[in-house]
């Protein structure tokens, strides 16, 4: 009976060991110790989309994207700035991703789960949508207002396969004017030939940071989608501690940077979360 017992506990011992043994294996071969180790991250995002990513008039990256992967950099290394990027096309974020080019990228990706079946999504930090940019001195104040008009509203959009049956689901009678371009979009919207364009919610707000007072938000949204980061697959340390620093943006204590950047690209200035209970749970 004695001997089963120490065969007890010798085994238990055992796995017990074997568990701690494997833990700190996962933990030096985790991407989180293979960055600290670096001592910089390396980040993957675009450079010709404003306000998510771009480079300005000093040649600095700058952009929504890239200032979550300062804001991982400042969790990492307390520098926001101890980051290498790699800018890449949109076709390269996930090979980039699985082939370890980069720790992860930020580079305004729709969460979808053909994409989710590739890589590892973070929680979302941004929630696009389509929204309607007015004229701020135009005949309608509102999207109550261009409903009303019925077809006496035109809406300018960019051209793909989906713009009209995308606007018609916001306003059902309105007229549909496709462009070819952004800039002719903007163009008829300025000269009166559509009274409302209709556009990716965050380049509406970034055309308002640009032109204020020039412009209005109707303030309606719909089809909704969300961005996140991306990270190789199979690392739950390193998705588990990217999750929690963009999670802490949002809602503790790195709330100050997260809205800064908010505020600068979007024109919009966020609410402090609110204290007690955790929003994100109610």
């Amino acid at each position: 009976m004695a001997f089963l017992k120490t065969l007890a506990v010798a085994t238990v011992m055992t796995a017990t060991a074997a568990s701690a043994l494997g833990t700190a294996s996962a933990q030096e071969t985790s991407k989180l110790q293979q960055v600290l180790d670096r001592g910089y991250l390396v980040l993957g995002t675009g450079s010709t989309n404003p306000p998510w990513h771009f480079v300005d008039s000093d040649n600095k990256l700058k952009g929504f994207d890239v200032d979550m992967g300062r804001l991982v950099a400042k969790a990492l290394f307390g520098d926001p700035e101890k980051i290498e990027y790699v800018q890449q096309s949109g076709d390269a974020r996930i090979p980039n991703l699985v082939t370890d080019k980069v720790d992860m990228a930020c580079q305004f990706m729709t969460v979808t789960a053909e994409r989710a079946q590739q890589i590892e999504f973070t929680i979302p930090y941004y929630r696009e949508g389509v929204g309607l940019l007015l004229m701020a001195n135009g005949d309608y104040a509102d999207y109550d207002a261009l409903k009303e008009g019925g077809d006496d509203v035109t809406v300018a959009v960019l051209q793909n396969v989906y713009a009209e049956e995308m606007v018609r689901a916001a306003l059902p009678e309105a007229e549909v004017d496709q462009y070819d371009s952004v800039d002719l979009m903007y163009q008829a919207l300025n000269s009166g030939r559509a009274q409302a364009a209709a556009t990716d919610q965050s380049a509406l707000r970034w055309f308002m940071v640009q032109n204020p007072d020039r412009y209005t938000d109707a303030g309606y949204a719909w089809n909704p989608q969300s961005y996140s980061c991306g990270v190789k697959p199979g690392d739950q340390r390193w998705l588990n501690f990217v999750n929690t620093v963009l999670h802490e943006g949002m809602t503790g204590v790195e709330f100050p940077f997260y809205a800064e950047s908010f505020k600068t690209w979007f024109g919009e200035e966020l609410e402090t979360p609110k204290i007690g209970f955790p929003v994100e749970y109610k």
